[in-house]
């Protein structure tokens, strides 16, 4: 499809100290499958679509996540247990260890860029120890046309060598035997002792999150984003289980893309990916049928069971609840084409918020869009244990922490800037419980929530009564099309008023503690974007 017609020269790779190797270039995706399963490392479905087991680590490993800690880096960084520094001198001998493990092997090099607006391309070579892992980057970062892998120059280079374990991890500033690192200075990523693919993906990601905002006055965005017929662009932010996948799936608009995405100061959003990276755990084609059906013959599946008749079993977890496929975009057939818009014009933060508290709609002032998107709420459902139904909540900073080397306020001021220069539309849709909590009231239906986004979408809630919420200040809408009107402020939902009101107390103080650890560095405007009840707003005045 989009791979060179002929092999293009294998680059030098003496210079990464690679020694001895048998190296692949830029094989097509076809090959790399071919060769996984040769190698017994994948098998097929019934369909042909290639499915591997990524091992011991089936998801991202958070607290194996370092940075170099440098000049670069040391004051700009928000260290702690998200971005944890390790030195330039640890660094360079576990390169050294991975350049002597791959020495001697097979090994599959990939060039590839991420960022598809032109302006602000960055090349990435890739080398792994797997061919899936390569075949993996064909699907995700976006793939080079002939002429541009002619004079190919990588700005940053992937090293992935799943098979390589730190032996002594103390003495190396590691926790155990596996690692992702980023070294800014070097623009390397390394990552060992994890074959789980999304580890090179983010490692990329968290790059792009430092260095666009530093260097290229960017905001990276951990989001979702389409395009409508007029021009018109929405961004999608949300943590897993909100939505952001499936809202931004709409037959009447053109997917940019699905994960990360980049606002630039002309007000243009570009993806920074060439594929989508999704979850699979109890997918159906009436759920969720474009990714249903981009899984083909291209698509990788991972940490899938399978029924004995070769096809997947999407409901079995046995493995992890984190089953994933990754594909190439062009397997979505309503997408922009290239991954870039202008004109981003309203903004969605899904939670699902399973005390059932938040109304499925309301408007943002940029101070509580900015304190909303620092704060990146949503409700995880607790385990299936018995006896154990209270709703955890769960907030992780600009709907993207893990990703995030800067501080949140400085990815929150730069969205609030953007939002109030281009007059963007900001809205809060609650995809969780109405009715009461978790166990006691229900999910807000999808079509609700689908009704509720295309109102906006098409301008219908510009024109409509908006009543402020008493404990969250949130401006919830008093009617919209497709939706009935008593949902719209969930305390009508709720049998008990009183108790809708202490569990909105609850949750309020939930986001007042959450937010204590960014205060300092938060603008007024910002803090006084949160919920009002500390305050000491009398309630009584607003029951």
């Amino acid at each position: 499809m989009e791979y060179p017609t002929m092999h293009p020269k294998t680059p030098d790779l003496s210079v990464y100290n690679l020694k001895d190797v048998k190296a692949h270039y830029q094989l097509p995706p076809e090959e790399l499958q071919r060769i996984t399963v040769e190698k017994g490392l994948g098998k097929e479905t019934s369909d042909g679509t290639l499915a591997i087991n990524t091992g011991k680590f089936t998801g991202r490993s958070p607290q194996d996540r370092f940075l170099v800690e440098d000049d670069y880096t040391k004051d700009r960084v928000w260290w702690g247990k998200t971005n944890k520094g390790i030195s330039p001198e640890n660094f360079d001998y576990l390169q050294s260890q991975i350049e002597q493990y791959l020495s001697g092997k097979e090994i599959f090099v990939r060039d590839g860029y991420v960022c598809a607006d032109p302006k602000y391309k960055m090349n990435v070579r890739t080398i792994t120890e797997y061919p899936w892992s390569n075949m993996f980057i064909y699907n995700m970062f976006l793939r080079p046309t002939e002429e541009e892998l002619e004079n190919f120059q990588e700005e940053w280079l992937v090293l992935c060598a799943p098979g390589y374990s730190c032996p002594e991890p103390d003495k190396y500033g590691l926790r155990q035997g596996n690692f992702s690192i980023l070294n800014f200075t070097k623009k390397i990523a390394l990552v060992g002792g994890s074959a789980y693919t999304g580890e090179m993906k983010k490692g990329i990601f968290s790059a792009l999150n430092m260095i666009l905002p530093v260097d290229k006055n960017v905001l990276p965005m951990h989001c979702s984003a389409n395009v409508g017929e007029a021009g018109d662009t929405a961004l999608f932010f949300g943590l897993s289980g909100t939505g952001k996948t499936t809202l931004s799936a709409d037959p009447d608009r053109r997917l940019i893309g699905d994960d990360e995405h980049g606002w630039t100061a002309e007000d243009s959003i570009f993806n920074f990916e060439g594929g989508c990276y999704a979850k699979v755990i109890d997918l159906t084609e009436e759920k969720e049928p474009d990714i249903y059906r981009a899984i083909k013959p291209g698509a990788i599946l991972e940490n899938v069971i399978f029924k004995d008749n070769g096809e997947v079993d999407y409901m079995d977890s046995t493995i992890t609840q984190n089953t994933r496929v990754s594909y190439p975009i062009y397997h979505i057939d309503n997408i922009q084409t290239p991954s870039y818009a202008e004109n981003p014009t309203n903004i969605f933060f899904l939670t699902c918020d399973a005390f059932g508290v938040l109304p499925p709609v309301s408007k943002l002032t940029p101070g509580q869009a900015a304190y909303h998107f620092i704060s990146g709420y949503t409700a995880k459902v607790a385990g299936t244990e018995a006896g154990i139904d209270e709703p955890v909540p769960s907030f992780s900073a600009c709907f993207g922490e893990p990703f995030m080397p800067l501080h949140p306020t400085k990815y929150a001021e730069m969205l609030s800037e953007k939002m109030q220069d281009a007059g963007v539309n900001v809205w809060l849709i609650n995809t969780g419980w109405s009715g009461g909590p978790y166990g006691v009231g229900s999910r807000i239906k999808l079509k609700y929530t689908r009704a509720m986004i295309t109102s906006i979408l098409e301008g219908k809630l510009d024109d409509v009564k908006f009543e402020q919420h008493p404990i969250f200040g949130l401006f919830m809408p008093t009617e919209c099309d497709g939706v009935p009107s008593e949902m719209l402020d969930p305390m009508n939902t709720w049998l008990q008023k009183g108790a809708y009101v202490s569990k909105s107390i609850q949750l309020a103080h939930s986001f007042h503690l959450n937010f204590e650890k960014f205060a300092s560095q938060a603008s007024q405007q910002i803090i006084e974007g949160g919920p009002l009840i500390d305050e000491h707003h009398h309630l009584n005045d607003h029951v």
